[in-house]
């Protein structure tokens, strides 16, 4: 499938929402629950994303659309949220990443993005040259990659219940 900005922001626009029909008024066990040590909760996984809301996603747009000679991006911290969720509850991570979101997709939709911005490039740290269709395909599937770990996270939970199902359960795997 080739990629379509108006598609992939009507995914985007959509996360807020499933997390919190998933994730809003869970127990805190639900909510901190991981599959073991130096692994991420829902919680956790909640952060990261408000994390790369605040400073990567929409961070990146600018520099690849910016008339900078050097559009080179910085390195993202995929563990800040460690540290900047702490002391917060899982409603306000719910309401501060749907704010965060709406107002990303807000301004990405205001950008009325061309096919020719979305070929230009920015320099990754690790990748070297990516263009903006790449970016913001990334953002999407990035929303689904961890969608589908919270889900294994609380699948694997029940595990030991499942009993012999255990064995017809792909996530559990």
């Amino acid at each position: 499938m080739q990629y379509a900005i108006d598609p992939s922001l009507d995914i985007l626009s959509r996360t807020p929402g499933v997390l919190r029909h998933l994730l809003g008024g869970l127990p805190e066990s639900w909510a901190h629950a991981n599959e073991g040590a130096e692994t991420w909760s829902p919680f956790d996984v909640l952060g990261h994303l408000i994390h790369g809301e605040r400073t990567d996603w929409m961070e990146r747009t600018r520099i690849i659309l910016s008339d900078q000679e050097e559009r080179r991006f910085r390195p993202f911290d995929r563990f800040a949220q460690l540290e900047e969720s702490r002391g917060k509850d899982m409603l306000q991570l719910l309401d501060e990443f749907e704010a965060l979101r709406k107002r990303n997709i807000t301004q990405v939709r205001e950008l009325n993005l061309s096919d020719e911005q979305l070929e230009r490039t920015g320099i990754h740290p690790a990748f070297g040259a990516v263009r903006l269709s790449e970016l913001l395909a990334t953002w999407m599937v990035h929303d689904l990659d961890h969608l589908a770990q919270i889900a294994r996270v609380m699948a694997k939970q029940y595990q030991a219940a499942t009993g012999p199902w255990t064995a017809y359960l792909r996530i559990l795997q």
